[in-house]
């Protein structure tokens, strides 16, 4: 194996670590803002836990946030929360960050 093919398999085992570590952390952060959200709605327990788990798997139906952003924001609708599109992608920030430590102080 010449020296050019070793750092294309390190550059290509690098690409997909960082993508599965960014998998998680999305993943993780959606967990925490549909708990955030329950909490907000009143949800408690087996209830809340559903809830964030809609949260996460609202999450495959488009790339981005959209869909996420999209079922809270219905969610809130349908609950009486008033609460904005702004307000929900500052806590999808805020959330991030919260996931990012989570994931690599588990690591």
């Amino acid at each position: 194996m010449t020296t050019f093919d070793k750092r294309k398999d390190a550059f290509e085992n690098k690409f997909a670590h960082d993508a599965e570590l960014e998998f998680k952390i999305t993943v993780r952060r959606n967990k925490l803002v549909g708990e955030w959200a329950a909490g907000l709605m009143g949800l408690e327990g087996e209830e809340a836990a559903g809830y964030a788990k809609s949260v996460v798997q609202a999450d495959f139906i488009e790339v981005g946030d959209e869909d996420v952003i999209g079922k809270v924001l219905t969610d809130f609708a349908v609950a009486g929360v008033a609460v904005n599109d702004a307000a929900i992608r500052a806590m999808l920030a805020e959330k991030t960050e919260e996931a990012r430590q989570q994931i690599l102080s588990a690591a």
